[in-house]
């Protein structure tokens, strides 16, 4: 199966495991991706609140390339919840609002592109894994069932609602990843926030907010004894890994639950390397938990990452809305 392929900017950096182990797993299920070329940022930040046209612009500038550079009838896979966001938002507001659809196009016009709304179909990866795919063919390539490891499945607050273009999951109690992770041999346990908010940019904007929403998370899933959190959002990783350390000097509790991505973990049942799946790289070390499942990981060869701070992310001044 063929599918056009949209990165975003987080797996070509913090995220950079996700793309590696999603691309890793697809080649033994037949899934092709075809990257666009020259995508550009979702602008996945609350400037879409500051000028509606400019963000819509600069979304619908992806939509453009993907009508353009892939053939007709191919959907668009967005590995990242908010770029899949985003792209089906925008596309749909489109659609619905003309004025709106007029100036985007007037934008994309000055740099010689159009787009038609309506025309790309933007998916989730987990989406097309497991309703494209089915977990029958996902349960005939596990060779290495994660038998014994317990896995909280964290969607996310931003997959599921408000579904746009199409129904995703349950809006309130999605189930598809945690079939997805069964299938894979984990043992899925209760997590009731599984569709719950880490915070999102809060860490940047109000941090003891911020850090409440991910300690709510964290307290969830030790709850019932999960050795992993296993979600499929670059910023739902990031905040409940690099973040887990702060909120165990702030609210003096002593969490060590390392947060993987779903492609990972089947990366692991199909029999690949820990390398191949860019495990490693992680602030809470999975090693402890993947041991279980007979899983050695071996140490980064490079430091960690710094965690990103506010004046590394300065938010742009965005012209005003005509």
């Amino acid at each position: 199966m063929k599918y056009g392929y949209y990165p975003g900017c987080s797996l070509e950096k913090n995220a950079a495991s996700y793309d590696m182990s999603a691309k890793a797993v697809a080649r033994p299920l037949g899934i092709e991706f075809q990257e666009l070329q020259d995508w550009n940022c979702c602008g996945a930040s609350e400037y879409i609140s500051i000028n509606r046209v400019a963000a819509y612009s600069l979304v619908a500038r992806n939509l453009s390339l993907a009508e353009t550079q892939l053939e007709k009838g191919t959907d668009l896979v967005a590995p990242c919840s908010l770029c899949f966001l985003n792209l089906t938002k925008a596309d749909q507001y489109m659609q619905e609002d003309a004025p709106l659809s007029a100036k985007v196009n007037t934008a994309l016009n000055a740099g010689g592109m159009h787009y038609d709304p309506g025309s790309i179909h933007t998916r989730h990866l987990m989406h097309i894994i497991t309703e494209d795919i089915g977990l029958d063919e996902v349960a005939a390539r596990v060779i290495r069932p994660l038998t014994g490891l317990r896995v909280a499945a964290y969607y996310g607050c931003l997959i599921v609602r408000p579904g746009f273009q199409s129904k995703f999951d349950n809006f309130e109690y999605p189930t598809s990843l945690d079939r997805l992770m069964k299938v894979c041999g984990a043992q899925v346990v209760d997590f009731p926030l599984r569709a719950h908010c880490c915070g999102g940019h809060m860490t940047q904007i109000s941090q003891p907010v911020a850090l409440e929403l991910i300690r709510r998370l964290l307290e969830n899933a030790a709850e019932y004894k999960a050795d992993v959190i296993v979600t499929l959002c670059p910023m739902c990783q990031l905040n409940l890994d690099v973040y887990q350390a702060d909120v165990n000097k702030y609210f003096k509790t002593n969490y060590n639950i390392p947060v993987l991505y779903f492609t990972q973990l089947m990366g692991l049942a199909f029999g690949l390397s820990a390398q191949e799946l860019g495990i490693g790289k992680e602030f809470i070390d999975p090693r402890p938990a993947l041991a279980k499942i007979g899983v050695e990981v071996p140490p980064p060869e490079e430091p960690k990452p710094k965690k990103p701070s506010k004046e590394e992310l300065p938010m742009p001044r965005m012209p005003e809305e005509s």
